[in-house]
């Protein structure tokens, strides 16, 4: 009984810092069946709008793309689109953050009007968004197929060595070395090239933002290395690997590719990224992981509802002036 007032004490303590720190954040979710557009991804009255430039890059220009087609002899031309977001605030040659999006002219509606409010509202650092497309086609055998489904740090070279470059003379861009400020996203084949960018070369890109991600079998041509293509993120590559300095936000949608497919098909985008959220975890990776009901595959209305929350968790602790 002579140490109850100290108890009494203790649990009165305990209770009000429990009621001063609110608790953590979930690190996987469910969001749907309904879906609100987020506000940012609407202009918004008196937020600077930034400007955006487009460029296209030829393969004959490139030494590391030249181009493919299945079953098909030589060397098969392609074009790709490139669009670059410049925010209103950058100020030229200055260093700045960057987000590098695979087929990125599909988010050039969204993503720049995401960024004009954010930015201006400071809870993302002014940052250019480099939104490039694949050389074409799609799956195995195609170019796309060959730039984002390759789980190899080759991508990640060509936008080093080619894209970046290029903007950067072009536009008169800084971009940061710094691999803090550096992001890929994408979805789908997009998504895991994202990821594949981060995970091979993490001395330059640590945060990754993937919907739908295919973290399937669909790598063309077969690599010895990694004969079950990105579908070994989650089967191997994780559990076998030194913890890599990756922050990670990855979606995937209750009807997603694939969804009533099973495991020997290795074509499961719902079982693909269910089983990487459960091996970032494992891990002790920093990850959000968001399943999405009544929602398909890259589903827009689940694109438009995250992509500011995904964001600004993707960037917490870096620098905003």
């Amino acid at each position: 009984m002579k140490n109850l007032p100290c108890l009494l004490y203790c649990s009165v303590l305990v209770s009000l810092i429990s009621a001063s720190c609110p608790a953590a954040e979930e690190a996987e979710s469910t969001i749907g069946p309904d879906y609100v557009d987020a506000p940012e991804t609407k202009a918004q009255p008196g937020v600077p709008e930034g400007k955006i430039v487009e460029f296209t890059m030829d393969s004959k220009d490139s030494k590391i793309y030249q181009g493919i087609a299945k079953n098909q002899p030589g060397i098969v031309p392609y074009q790709r689109k490139v669009a670059v977001y410049i925010p209103a605030q950058y100020e030229s040659g200055k260093e700045a953050a960057f987000i590098v999006a695979q087929d990125g002219l599909g988010y050039k509606g969204v993503l720049p009007k995401v960024l004009d409010n954010m930015i201006q509202q400071k809870r993302l650092p002014v940052m250019i968004a480099v939104m490039i497309n694949s050389g074409g086609g799609d799956s195995l055998g195609s170019q796309r197929g060959l730039e984002y489904d390759t789980v190899s740090g080759k991508y990640t070279e060509f936008i080093e060595k080619e894209v970046l470059p290029k903007i950067s003379e072009d536009y008169k861009i800084t971009f940061t070395k710094n691999p803090e400020g550096r992001a890929t996203m994408g979805g789908s084949s997009g998504g895991a090239a994202a990821f594949t960018m981060a995970w091979y070369h993490p001395e330059l890109y640590r945060k990754v933002l993937t919907y739908s991600g295919t973290y399937v079998n669909q790598q063309f041509p077969v690599d010895r290395k990694t004969p079950h293509g990105a579908w070994e993120y989650h089967e191997n590559l994780i559990k076998r690997s030194v913890k890599k300095p990756l922050r990670i936000w990855l979606e995937v949608s209750e009807k997603d590719n694939g969804w009533d497919r099973d495991e020997a098909s290795f074509h499961n985008w719902v079982m693909a990224n269910q089983r990487m959220a459960a091996e970032l975890k494992a891990k002790g990776y920093d990850y959000r992981y968001v399943f999405a009901k009544n929602a398909g595959h890259t589903d827009g209305k689940v694109t438009r509802q995250t992509l500011p929350s995904a964001l600004e968790w993707l960037w917490q602790g870096y620098p905003v002036k």
